[in-house]
């Protein structure tokens, strides 16, 4: 059972990414304020959920939801920052693009840079803990896929529009095959069966939960 707010008297969104391990295309996030009687019984970690159930439930999610935006940053970018600072700043895009500013963030996974000074908790697997987390995570998720899916008729030798970017033996193949693209991670460093992040170093500001 999701667990509905953190803090039930303040106005919460719920953050996460999608696209975060990929070779190839943007790094997603989205932010989503849910209402108090907020339920839907299949709303899960978009990870544990069928593709097709995740389509139901983002149009259940974007029509019920208080407020709800998404946001992406390019690979390019990835290749510039490297892929954490670029899932915080596609976190920070998705916060900024809310209508109305939240008053308290629930962040999944175990870190985050603070934004604008709203205080914030990080939450491990928190897209399976909280509902507003588990929300974004439905939305970050369809939204990449259908970019995804879209780059693949510009590029129909990598098959993103079932692999959607992630280092399938297929993907890996057509790497070897065709080289890389100019929407693939080059920071990467993909290598036939392997995959180095280089993250380079970064300082991590917990900010105040």
């Amino acid at each position: 059972m999701l667990k509905a707010f953190h803090h039930p008297s303040l106005r919460e969104a719920g953050c996460d990414e999608a696209g975060r391990g990929c070779y190839a295309g943007p790094v997603f996030a989205a932010a989503v304020v849910l209402p108090g009687d907020f339920y839907h019984p299949l709303l899960n970690d978009s990870k544990q959920v069928p593709p097709e159930i995740r389509i139901e439930l983002r149009a259940f999610i974007e029509i019920h939801a208080l407020d709800f935006s998404v946001a992406h940053v390019s690979n390019q970018e990835i290749d510039r920052i490297n892929i954490l600072r670029a899932s915080f700043k596609a976190m920070h895009l998705a916060l900024k693009k809310l209508k109305d500013p939240p008053e308290f963030l629930l962040i999944d996974g175990p870190i985050f840079t603070a934004y604008k000074k709203i205080p914030h908790l990080c939450v491990i697997r928190g897209d399976g803990k909280y509902a507003s987390i588990a929300a974004a995570s439905i939305l970050a998720k369809t939204y990449r896929d259908e970019f995804m899916q879209r780059l693949h008729k510009e590029f129909p030798h990598y098959n993103w529009y079932d692999n959607k970017g992630y280092g399938t033996p297929e993907h890996r193949r057509s790497i070897e095959e065709h080289g890389l693209c100019a929407h693939h991670r080059h920071s990467f460093h993909i290598l036939p069966g392997q995959l180095t992040v280089d993250s380079g170093e970064l300082s991590i500001n917990h900010g105040d939960p």
